[in-house]
């Protein structure tokens, strides 16, 4: 679980866009790209975020 304060910070460094929370996965709300949470830590690295359309599991 993220702390919703801390979600409330955070933003896709890709295009700055605010993202939200969806399961086990952070979501830009533009690009629509995927982070991942491991631990309870987001891993906001666009290397490790999935591209929307790409066939990557859920």
């Amino acid at each position: 679980m993220i702390d919703p304060q801390l979600l409330e910070l955070l933003a896709c460094p890709a295009c700055r866009t605010k993202v939200t929370l969806e399961g086990e996965r952070l979501v830009c709300a533009q690009c629509g790209r995927h982070y991942p949470v491991r631990d309870g830590i987001p891993v906001m690295l666009v290397e490790e975020a999935e591209q929307p359309g790409s066939g990557g599991t859920a």
